[in-house]
């Protein structure tokens, strides 16, 4: 079975990746980040996707990236809340964190080294992504490019390969597959701005994407609302 290192936020996005990459078979060796954000929930819903669609390992990563702020998931910034489709896809959002997906597979980059793997999985998006420059297709290939150059695997003539399962899906179309794989969403958080006890807001954008992509494949949402 070739192993492959699956990038997990317990977020919808990443436990259908992690779906995908079992289904497909992957021996899969999840990884977290406890990288200063605003909250730990994710991190607890991170461990319980990891165990419950069967990860080998799962392990969690400390890398303060709330020391350089720039985010409003990591430093004093208030998170938008309430904004159409029209606004999220205006600009780059506050929500976006400078260089965490390089820093991530970076990370995920080296495990894969130490555990002889070459294949990376994560939930980039280019249809449902807020306008992240580093959920592009582009960034992707080019991160490849770098694996190749900057490691002693492919030194040696491995080729690392970066899995985006879900780059051309709009949220629905996520839903529908993570059904289809059997995820169980209501272990999942999404959230930018929870509540002390986990609840979502349902109102920042990722609360409001994921909303819509349940609505729109017609599949009940089992998310906990502060405001039902």
């Amino acid at each position: 079975m070739k192993r492959a290192v699956v990038l997990l936020s317990g977020g919808l996005d990443s436990a259908t990746c992690l779906a995908w990459a079992r289904r497909n078979g992957f021996e899969c060796a999840t990884l977290a980040f406890d990288y200063g954000q605003r909250h730990r929930v994710e991190l607890d819903a991170a461990a319980r996707v990891a165990a419950a669609l069967g990860a080998a390992e799962h392990r969690v990563v400390r890398i303060d990236l709330s020391a350089i702020g720039g985010s409003a998931l990591t430093a004093d910034i208030a998170v938008p809340r309430g904004r159409d489709e029209s606004e999220m896809a205006a600009a780059i959002p506050v929500t976006y964190v400078p260089a965490r997906n390089t820093v991530f597979l970076a990370v995920a980059l080296g495990w894969a080294e130490v555990l002889g793997a070459t294949d990376l999985v994560a939930g980039m998006n280019a249809v449902d992504y807020s306008g992240y420059p580093d959920c592009r297709p582009e960034f992707v290939r080019a991160f490849e490019s770098l694996a190749a150059l900057a490691t002693r695997a492919g030194d040696g003539g491995a080729r690392f390969t970066v899995h985006t399962p879900l780059m051309a899906l709009d949220k629905a179309g996520i839903v529908k597959l993570g059904v289809s794989l059997g995820v169980d969403y209501s272990l999942t958080h999404s959230c930018y701005d929870p509540s002390s006890d986990g609840r979502a807001c349902g109102e920042c954008d990722s609360c409001r994407l994921r909303a819509r992509g349940f609505r729109e494949a017609g599949v009940p949402d089992p998310t906990r609302y502060q405001n039902p």
